[in-house]
Order: structure tokens, then sequence, then C-alpha cells
């Protein structure tokens, strides 16, 4: 799958250093197994707990993501970690598969990586995001029947 996004690997370091955006872009989905819009549903009936990061306004503006929870990006990490004390119900596996959903693909792919280092090792993201998801959904709503 070819990825359509703004960063390029020839990114200069940072003035202090330290990566760019875009470098750490890179670096965090190098260990993602991103997951296809059209396999979300997949995922979702395979177990994966699907995690929908978006803010409210923009749940508001394009709608809820059916079969989610909604976890505030910066609680995601205790929410989520089997081993907090404030994780939510059914977070207490290491091994289960989560998927970050965010608006478009970036801060999901920074968030699955956090929790990666956590030792969530099959956390990983959802490819292009919400609007990915409905443009698949809004293209497949729109197909003449027997397409």
């Amino acid at each position: 799958m070819v990825e359509q996004c703004p960063v390029s690997n020839e990114t200069p370091i940072g003035p202090t250093g330290g990566l760019t955006i875009d470098q750490l872009l890179i670096e965090s989905r190098m260990g993602l197994d991103r997951v296809d819009p059209a396999d979300l549903e997949l995922e979702m009936a395979a177990g994966a707990l699907v995690v929908d990061t978006r803010p409210a306004d923009q749940r508001d503006r394009d709608g809820a993501l059916p079969g989610a929870i909604v976890i505030d990006r910066n609680v995601l990490e205790w929410r989520l970690d089997p081993s907090s004390p404030h994780r939510i119900p059914g977070a207490d596996d290491f091994t289960r598969r989560i998927v970050v959903v965010c608006n478009e693909g970036y801060s999901s792919s920074l968030a699955a990586h956090t929790l990666q280092r956590l030792g969530l090792t099959r956390a990983t993201d959802l490819f292009g995001g919400f609007q990915a998801w409905a443009a698949l959904r809004t293209q497949s709503d729109t197909m003449p029947p027997g397409r």
C-alpha cells in the first residue's frame, strides 16, 4: 500500500540534533502492522480493541466509529496499560490486538508506537484514520448493486 503522507525521508535533523516530527512518524510506523480501512471489521471480529482517540468536536462533526471505544489521547496510555491501576476493563492483556484510530492516521501512529513501548506488542493504527474508513464506507454505500 502506498502511504499518502506529507512525510519526507530527507527531512533534516531538528535544530537541537533531535528528530523532526516527520522523522519521528517514520520511526514510529516502522514497527507497526497498520490496518487497512477495509480490514477494520475483520480486526474487530477477531477480537481487536479499536480505540477512537479523535477529539469530541471531530466525533460530533463526522460521527462515531461503530464498535470502537473512545479514549481521549491525553489518557490513552493509562487506560490501556495492563499494569496501570487506571486501565479500563478488558485492558488486562499485553498480547491483545489494539487498533488506534485518529482522524487521518498521524497521531494514531505515534500513539500506537508508544503503546508498543509499554509492552502492548500488537498495538497498531488504522491507515488513513477515520477519514479513510469513512471514505471507504461512503464509496461502498454509493456503488451500484452487483459491483
